[in-house]
């Protein structure tokens, strides 16, 4: 009796040991992999620079940073500057914002370098998988947009998912866009959601959707933090294998050693007081788009990543985007903008101004047939500004989320 009580002990023991020891080694799978991933991301920098919002900015020499481990991009001669930059038939007054960034205020970049964020261990870990890390990713009831084809057998809930207020330039031919944006720092109420202000440039649709994108966003899940960061995105295939946010994987080339994708900004517009506003311009020079913010060339995607893309956009769109997580069964309380409805109008609603886009002849002229597209009016607004004003083609959005008409 007790050799057999004796055996049975020892069995319990081994049942209770066993899931902890293959635990341990999917544990210790999962840091050897996230390890490996964090050694191919993280390109040796020059130095680095701790900002203050705990980011850490690498300096890594220009041709050898992340986005020339893509397999087209292997022999890839850097442009350093665009050939040209796409002139205006306008003569509208532009007062902006010089753009500055958390990280300046300890430090620059030599020249000959460029100034990427650094990827941690928890930004990784905060991805739903290490495969898909700096990736959007298209799941069942989420429409991203353009690519409502991509999933035919999947059936969306307009409730929960991706809500839009934007405005959108009849189907053509277009090759870059230029607009000011006010920056806000809006409130996002859980991790998975985000809130941010972007151009589309889009090509294809369904899982040949080619996008172009670049804006200001807040995303926890993606950065750890609820600060208002620019962003660039790109992908070929509607979001389902290719492409990335910022330099979090192989694809755009950054050239700017002074502004940073993914990097933070602190000074933001302020409800009924001053306003911050940021001026983009992405165009196609030859084989390359380049992004352009303020004065600065930030980087370009080569047109080689591209298959439809690579010969110009057949659409453009600005405007505001959240995440509805639809948490306790309510609407989200995510400030899209400002967190103020667009007929509040100047100092207290977002707005996108002196919209342009570049025709073939590298003209930026004023867009035509450009019409809006709002997801849940009760919850967020659209609306056109004046024209023939010094802010050329221009619009107000934005709106507060879970509100009494938004429950």
């Amino acid at each position: 009796m007790r050799m057999a009580g004796f055996k049975v002990a020892l069995m319990m023991i081994g049942v209770i040991i066993s899931p902890c020891v293959h635990g341990k080694e999917f544990s210790d799978h999962k840091e050897i992999e996230v390890e490996r991933l964090l050694k191919r991301l993280n390109k040796h920098a020059l130095i680095s620079i701790e900002s203050d919002d705990g980011d850490i900015i690498d300096c890594v020499p220009i041709q050898s940073q992340l986005a020339f481990d893509h397999p087209l991009l292997r022999n890839h001669n850097v442009q350093m500057r665009p050939s040209f930059i796409p002139e205006s038939t306008f003569t509208y007054t532009k007062n902006y914002t010089n753009v500055t960034q958390a990280w300046h205020k300890n430090g620059r970049c030599p020249e000959n370098t460029v100034s990427i964020r650094r990827i941690k261990r928890e930004d990784i870990l905060r991805s739903n998988s290490i495969e898909n890390f700096g990736r959007k990713m298209m799941t069942p009831g989420i429409l991203l947009y353009g690519s409502s084809s991509v999933h035919e057998d999947i059936k969306y809930d307009p409730s929960k998912g991706h809500e839009y207020a934007v405005m959108s330039c009849k189907k053509g031919k277009y090759f870059g866009t230029q607009f000011a944006v006010n920056i806000w720092k809006p409130k996002v109420q859980v991790p998975n959601e985000f809130s941010l202000a972007q151009t589309w440039l889009l090509s294809g649709v369904g899982a040949k959707l080619n996008t172009i994108e670049a804006g200001f966003q807040v995303l926890p899940s993606l950065y750890g933090d609820s600060n208002l960061r620019l962003f660039v995105y790109w992908t070929v295939d509607g979001h389902q294998k290719t492409g990335c946010y910022n330099t979090d994987c192989p694809g755009f080339v950054q050239t700017s050693n002074r502004i940073t994708v993914g990097g933070t900004f602190k000074s933001v517009s302020k409800y009924d007081g001053v306003q911050i506003a940021v001026l983009i311009t992405i165009w196609k020079d030859g084989d390359y788009w380049w992004l352009q913010v303020d004065k600065e060339f930030v980087g370009y995607w080569p047109s080689s990543l591209f298959t439809s893309l690579g010969k110009g956009a057949t659409q453009v769109l600005w405007g505001g985007e959240i995440v509805n997580e639809k948490t306790g069964g309510k609407h989200t309380s995510t400030n899209m903008g400002s967190g103020h409805f667009a007929n509040e109008g100047y100092r207290k609603a977002s707005y996108f101004r002196n919209l342009m886009t570049v025709d073939k002849a590298n003209t930026l002229r004023e867009p035509q047939g450009v019409y809006p597209t709002i997801t849940n009016d009760n919850c967020y607004s659209i609306k056109e500004g004046r024209n023939g004003t010094s802010w050329g083609f221009n619009f107000f959005y934005g709106g507060p989320g879970l509100n009494p008409k938004c429950p």
